[in-house]
């Protein structure tokens, strides 16, 4: 989170809102959300996210890589009004989605 440009708010992120997993008919009680950097201090692009890349393995696509730190929380009630502690059952799921979702295109 060092690189990220300084001044310019929320706007330096994006969100991603996970509400399910591919397949699933219905939303999760406790959706997730992933917040990642957009804007660099210097205007280069953020090096892909090395543990996101691990997950991916051989599905790993560098077009849509991940890029600089990745936030990710889980949250009730309205997007992101309360936010709630994560578990490690919370894991898996996510980790599902990493594998089967590259980045948002900015």
């Amino acid at each position: 989170m060092d690189y990220i440009a300084e001044g310019l708010g929320s706007r330096a992120w994006k969100y991603q809102l996970v509400e399910a997993l591919d397949g699933m008919n219905r939303k999760f009680a406790n959706p997730y959300v992933i917040f990642y950097p957009t804007t660099s201090r210097d205007g280069m692009p953020f090096q892909i996210n090395k543990s996101i890349r691990d997950i991916q393995g051989r599905a790993f696509k560098e077009e849509h890589a991940w890029r600089g730190n990745i936030v990710i929380a889980k949250y009730r009630d309205d997007p992101f009004s309360s936010m709630i502690d994560a578990s490690m059952a919370d894991f898996p799921i996510l980790k599902n989605y990493l594998l089967t979702h590259g980045a948002p295109k900015q």
